[in-house]
C-alpha cells in the first residue's frame, strides 16, 4: 500500500537530474552555443531531451480546440462547464454559430487518460455537431468527504447528464463507457423516461468480453478480484486533495499500457532520438504532440475500478441479463427509441473486435432498421476515434447515421 509514497520519492529524487537534462538541452539548442550546429551538440541535446521526456510527470493537457470550420468559415469556439459533479465536469465545446446540428455527448472512458485523449474525436465533430464531453475528474484531486463513486454512480451520471441534455442528445461512448451508455439508455427506456436519446454509438466498448479475448480480459478472467484488490489499488498520500482516499494509481495504469507495446514504443522513442540528430522538426512535433498525451495519465477511484473488473469483465453482468443498477434489473430489450450504431476495429487489442456488436442483440426490442455495425478494416483501438481513419472512414458513418435517426424518437413516441 505504500507504492504510491515510493513512486513520489523517486520522481522527487530525479528531479534534480531531470533539471540538468533540460538545462543541457536548452544550453545545446542555444545558436551561440559553439557546438549547437555540430553532430556532437545534436546529439547531446537529443539525448538530453530523451531523458528529460521519460523521466517527466506529464500533466492533465488541455483541449485547446479555439476554431473550426463550418461552411467553409472560421467559427471561434468556448469552452464551458455546464454541470459540475465531484468527479466529473460535463463540458461544452459551444461554437459561435446559429447552426442547428446534431447535440451529442461524448462520454469518454474512465481507463487511466485524461478526457483530452479525445481531443481529436472532439476536433473532427465540431463541423457538423453540438459537442459536449464528460471531462472526468482525476480522482486523486477529489477529497474523501465527497464519497465514493462506482460503476453505478457513472451510470447515474451519465443519466443525469442526457437528462439535462434533453432528449434530442445522440450519444457516443468510446471504449469502456458502452456498458455503462448502454445500461444508463436502458434504465432511462424502462422508466419510460422522456429524456431517452435518440442514438447512441458504441465504440470499441467490453459488451460481452467472451466474444473475442485480448489480453486484457484474459488479465481480468485469469485473476480472482482480491488479487486487483491487494495489487494494484492503492492508498493516496496525505499530500494530495483526495487523501487515504483508494485508487488505481495512473502510472501503475500507464505501465500496463506500455507493457503491452513494449517493443513499439521503444522504438518511436528512439525514432524521436534519431529525429532530433536529423533536425526532422515535423516528426519531432508529431511524436510530442501524442505522447505529451498518451503518458499523461489520471488516477482511478478503486471501487469504479474492481466493479469494473468484476462485472464486466469476470462475471459479464450484462450479456448474462444479470446486471443490476442499485437492484434494479437492467434490461437493453426494453430500448424501442435510441437508434444504436456499434463501431469496432478489425485491429483492436484492448476491445477486440466482436465485443461490441453483441449490444445489437441484447437490444432486441430495437427494429433491425434502428440498428447497425460498422467494423473498421486496418485500425487498432486508438485509430477507432482519432487518425485519418477515423476522419474519412469512421466518422461518415456516425453523422449519417445520427442524421437518419434523429426524428427517430419523436415518431415512436407520436
Amino acid at each position: 500500500m505504500m507504492l504510491y509514497h515510493f513512486h513520489d520519492m523517486q520522481r522527487a529524487a530525479i528531479a534534480p537530474f531531470r533539471a540538468a537534462a533540460e538545462a543541457t538541452r536548452l544550453t545545446l539548442h542555444n545558436p551561440f552555443f559553439p557546438t549547437a550546429h555540430t553532430p556532437l551538440g545534436r546529439t547531446m541535446a537529443a539525448g538530453a531531451e530523451l531523458f528529460e521526456r521519460t523521466t517527466r510527470h506529464f500533466s492533465k493537457p488541455s483541449f485547446g480546440l479555439k476554431t473550426t470550420r463550418i461552411a467553409g468559415e472560421t467559427v471561434a469556439v468556448t469552452e464551458e462547464t455546464v454541470a459540475a459533479k465531484p468527479f466529473c465536469n460535463l463540458v461544452h465545446f459551444k461554437r459561435a454559430t446559429d447552426a442547428q446540428d446534431p447535440k451529442v455527448l461524448i462520454v469518454a472512458p474512465i481507463s487511466g487518460h485524461h478526457a483530452t485523449l479525445l481531443r481529436g474525436t472532439v476536433e473532427a465533430m465540431l463541423p457538423d455537431h453540438d459537442v459536449y464531453i464528460t471531462d472526468w475528474v482525476d480522482a486523486k484531486l477529489v477529497p474523501l468527504a465527497k464519497g465514493k463513486f462506482d460503476l453505478e454512480d457513472n451510470i447515474e451520471y451519465i443519466m443525469e447528464f442526457t437528462r439535462l441534455l434533453g432528449p434530442d442528445v445522440h450519444l457516443i461512448a468510446v471504449c469502456q463507457p458502452a456498458v455503462p451508455v448502454l445500461c444508463a439508455v436502458a434504465l432511462l427506456a424502462d422508466m419510460n423516461d422522456p429524456a431517452q436519446p435518440r442514438s447512441m454509438t458504441l465504440m470499441g466498448g467490453p459488451i460481452d468480453t467472451s466474444k473475442a479475448p485480448t489480453v486484457v480480459t484474459k488479465l481480468a478472467e485469469d485473476r480472482p478480484i482480491e488479487w486487483f484488490r491487494n495489487t494494484v489499488v492503492h492508498s493516496l498520500p496525505f499530500y494530495y486533495p483526495g487523501a487515504h482516499r483508494l485508487v488505481y494509481p495512473g502510472f501503475v495504469q500507464l505501465q500496463g499500457f506500455v507493457s503491452m507495446n513494449v517493443e513499439r514504443h521503444f522504438g518511436e522513442h528512439l525514432k524521436l532520438f534519431q529525429n532530433l540528430v536529423k533536425g526532422d522538426d515535423d516528426s519531432v512535433a508529431a511524436h510530442r504532440k501524442f505522447y505529451d498525451e498518451y503518458l499523461s495519465v489520471m488516477d482511478t477511484p478503486a471501487e469504479f475500478y474492481l466493479q469494473t473488473v468484476e462485472r464486466v469483465f469476470q462475471s459479464r453482468d450484462l450479456p448474462n441479463g444479470t446486471f443490476k443498477w442499485h437492484e434494479r434489473l437492467v434490461r437493453p430489450q426494453a430500448i424501442t427509441k435510441t437508434a444504436l450504431l456499434t463501431v469496432e476495429g478489425e485491429l483492436d487489442d484492448i476491445s477486440g473486435a466482436g465485443q461490441t456488436r453483441p449490444a445489437l442483440d441484447l437490444c432486441s426490442g430495437l427494429p433491425d432498421d434502428m440498428k447497425k455495425a460498422h467494423l473498421q478494416i486496418g485500425v487498432g483501438h486508438y485509430g477507432i476515434f482519432n487518425g485519418r481513419k477515423w476522419r474519412e472512414n469512421i466518422l461518415p458513418v456516425v453523422r449519417k447515421f445520427m442524421r437518419d435517426h434523429a426524428g427517430d424518437q419523436r415518431q415512436n413516441a407520436a
